[in-house]
C-alpha cells in the first residue's frame, strides 16, 4: 500500500484533501468526497455533539461545566522575553485545558472541511452568532474578545462560515507590535511578539483576505507578520540563531493554539506565495522526519479534555501530519505527491 492509498483508506475529512492536494483528482470527485464530511465519520460525530443552542459544551472557549477559565488564559502568548525575542512557554501551567467548547469544535470542523453552506452548518453558525458569548466579557461570539490569539481564531472562523468579522480584523491590525507580530500579553506591557499568538492571527487574516479580499491595512499587516516569522527562520532567535523552543520542532495535530514548524509552513503554503529561501531549514526538518514507510508521526499531543481521538497517539504514524507534510513538500517543490 502506498502512502496515498493509506491516506485514502481513512475518514472523509482526510480523503477529500488527499484527493485534492496530492492525487490531483477531478473537482467533482473531490466535492463528492467532501460532501460526506458532515454525514459520516468524524465530522458527523462532532456535529452530533452540538447542543440545541448551537454551542459545544455550553461555552465559547471553555465548557460551561468542568472547565477552569483560568487555565489557558492568554492562550497562545508566551511571557515577555527581555532579550526582545519570542520566548518559550513559561511553564505557568501544564499546558492542559479542555478542547471541547465551541471555538475548538468549530476549528476542527473547519479543518475537516465541512461545507459551510449546508443547512446544518448555517443553522449552527446562526445559533452561535445569536447565543454564544465570550467568557471574558460576555461579548457576542463574532464580535471577538480581547486576546489577539483568540481573535485570530474568531476571524478565521467568521471568514470560513460567512460572518462579518471586519471589526475584529481592524482591531487585530491596530494591535500589531513594532516587530511585526502579535502577543496576548501586550495589554500587560509586552512589546515583543509571540509566535503562537502571531500564527493564529496570520491564519485568521489570511482566511479573511481569501474570503473578502481584505483591506490594504490587513494585507500589509499579514505581510509584516509573515516577515516576523521568516526573519527567525520559523524557529530560531533572530539575535543568536538559537532554537527558541524545542517543542516547535515537534509536529502536533490538532495544533490547538500552539505553534510548530509544520503549522507555520502550512500557513505559507495556504497563502500561495512562492517558497522563501529562509524556509529551507524548516523544510529540511520536515523531510528529516519522514519515516522509512513514507509516513510522519504524531509527536506532541497537547493535553486536555477532547471529544474523541483522531489518531493512534504520539510516536505512531499520523495521517494528519503525513497529509500536511506531503502537501507542504509538494508546494515547496519536492514533487513527492502521495508516492
Amino acid at each position: 500500500m502506498t502512502v496515498l492509498d493509506w491516506l485514502l483508506d481513512s475518514d472523509p475529512s482526510i480523503r477529500w484533501q488527499a484527493l485534492q492536494d496530492l492525487a490531483g483528482a477531478p473537482d467533482d470527485a473531490v466535492a463528492a468526497e467532501r460532501a460526506r464530511v458532515a454525514a459520516e465519520g468524524w465530522g458527523a460525530r462532532l456535529l452530533a455533539l452540538r447542543g440545541e443552542d448551537g454551542q459545544w459544551a455550553g461555552g465559547a472557549y471553555f465548557p460551561a461545566q468542568g472547565g477552569d477559565p483560568d487555565v489557558g488564559t492568554s492562550a497562545g502568548a508566551e511571557a515577555p522575553d527581555p532579550q526582545g525575542e519570542p520566548a518559550a512557554d513559561d511553564g505557568s501551567d501544564n499546558g492542559s485545558q479542555p478542547w471541547t467548547a465551541t471555538t475548538y469544535s468549530l476549528l476542527q470542523l473547519r479543518d475537516f472541511g465541512v461545507d459551510p453552506a449546508i443547512e446544518q452548518m448555517r443553522r449552527t453558525v446562526t445559533l452561535v452568532r445569536d447565543h454564544c458569548r465570550w467568557e471574558e466579557g460576555g461579548q457576542p461570539y463574532f464580535s471577538g474578545e480581547v486576546e489577539p490569539c483568540i481573535n485570530g481564531m474568531t476571524v478565521g472562523l467568521g471568514a470560513y462560515f460567512g460572518q462579518d468579522v471586519d471589526a475584529v480584523v481592524a482591531r487585530l491590525v491596530s494591535e500589531q507590535l513594532d516587530d511585526g507580530g502579535w502577543n496576548c500579553w501586550a495589554e500587560h506591557g509586552a512589546v515583543v511578539s509571540s509566535v503562537a499568538t502571531t500564527i493564529n492571527v496570520l491564519e485568521g487574516l489570511l482566511a479573511h483576505e481569501q474570503a473578502t479580499g481584505g483591506s490594504p491595512e490587513s494585507i500589509e499587516a499579514r505581510r509584516r507578520g509573515g516577515e516576523y516569522l521568516l526573519e527567525r527562520r520559523l524557529f530560531r532567535r533572530k539575535s543568536t540563531g538559537e532554537v527558541i523552543d524545542p517543542a516547535w520542532l515537534e509536529f502536533s495535530y490538532p495544533t490547538r493554539w500552539h505553534y510548530d514548524v509544520l503549522r507555520a509552513l502550512e500557513y505559507f503554503r495556504a497563502a500561495g506565495d512562492r517558497p522563501d529561501p529562509r524556509m529551507a531549514e524548516a523544510i529540511a526538518l520536515v523531510r528529516s522526519k519522514q519515516q522509512p514507510d513514507g509516513t510522519w508521526l504524531l509527536e506532541n499531543t497537547h493535553p486536555g479534555r477532547i471529544h474523541f481521538e483522531l489518531e493512534d497517539g504520539d510516536g505512531r504514524p499520523s495521517r494528519w501530519n503525513t497529509l500536511r507534510a506531503l502537501r507542504v513538500l509538494h508546494w515547496y517543490g519536492d514533487g513527492q505527491g502521495g508516492s
